[in-house]
Formats: C-alpha cells, sequence, structure tokens
C-alpha cells in the first residue's frame, strides 16, 4: 500500500501539539507517572522543540497519507539534541490503531529516512517504550539497533 508524507498544513498544528502531547503524556502514564506528572513532562519536551508553540525549520511533522489520500498518522522528525548537525531523531511516529498492521508505519519510517539523509542525516534515532513491543520489532527489522536500555523496578 504506499504512502506519502505531506507537511502537516500550519492551520492544523495546534491541534497535532495537542494529539502528540496526549499520546506521550498517556505512554507516560502507562509507564507508572501520574497524569499530572506525565502531561508536565509532555509539555516541557513539546516546549524545547517548539517554543513558540508554532511549526519551527528544524523539526518537521508531516501527514501520512494512504493511497486514497486519507491522513492515517504523522512523524515528527528533526536534529537530535547532540552537537552532531548530522544526527537526526524520530521524535515521534504515530499510525492510527485502526490502520495499524498494513505496513504503513513500515514505509513512513522509510520515507523519513529518505528524507533526513536528503538534509544531511548520517544517524537517525529513536526512543521507543519498553511495552511498545509491535514498534520495537518493526524498528528492529529496519536495521535500528538498541543503544541503550533504561530499567525501573517498582517498589512499592
Amino acid at each position: 500500500m504506499p504512502v506519502t508524507l505531506r507537511p502537516l498544513d500550519a492551520r492544523h498544528f495546534s491541534a497535532w501539539l495537542e494529539r502528540s502531547r496526549a499520546e506521550y503524556a498517556k505512554d507516560l502514564v502507562a509507564l507508572g507517572q501520574t497524569s499530572e506528572d506525565a502531561y508536565r513532562h509532555a509539555d516541557e519536551t513539546m516546549a524545547r522543540s517548539f517554543p513558540s508553540g508554532t511549526p519551527t525549520p528544524e523539526h518537521v511533522v508531516f501527514d501520512v497519507v494512504d493511497d486514497a489520500g486519507v491522513t492515517v498518522g504523522y512523524l515528527w522528525i528533526g536534529p537530535d539534541t547532540s552537537d552532531d548537525a548530522g544526527a537526526w531523531w524520530i521524535w515521534d511516529i504515530v499510525i492510527d490503531a485502526d490502520k495499524r498492521g498494513r505496513g504503513l508505519g513500515r514505509i513512513a519510517m522509510l520515507l523519513g529516512e529518505e528524507y533526513a539523509r536528503a538534509q544531511g542525516a548520517h544517524t537517525l534515532g529513536l526512543s521507543v517504550f519498553g511495552f511498545n513491543t509491535g514498534a520495537r520489532g518493526l524498528y528492529e527489522s529496519l536495521g535500528y539497533e538498541t543503544t541503550s536500555v533504561k530499567m525501573l523496578k517498582r517498589l512499592d
């Protein structure tokens, strides 16, 4: 199934920002953070990447669009936080739950790699929550390697 990446229309940016914030906070709650802490953390992350609450030239958000022209998710990509200008990062990728399992995420990731390469990237990194085994399997099948593992043990 063909997929294209279409730059997010700036008029839809605030709605996307809220969706991404909510998705991230939901994942943090799944890891055990309180809702209050999760939303605070998500707000801080978004403020670092989008300080004015608007799109920036450094971070690009794409709609993931299927062959019927339907938006099925999004991809947020940009430079990572290191001093290496050639190191880029997949900040977020989400395929709508009812559209998963069709290869859309795989194609979106490959298109993201092409985009990053065209911008001068020589590496592309990402983080994946431990509970997201489906995404981790996809990333490993695309050649992403584990570079660090963060672990936690609940004591309560």
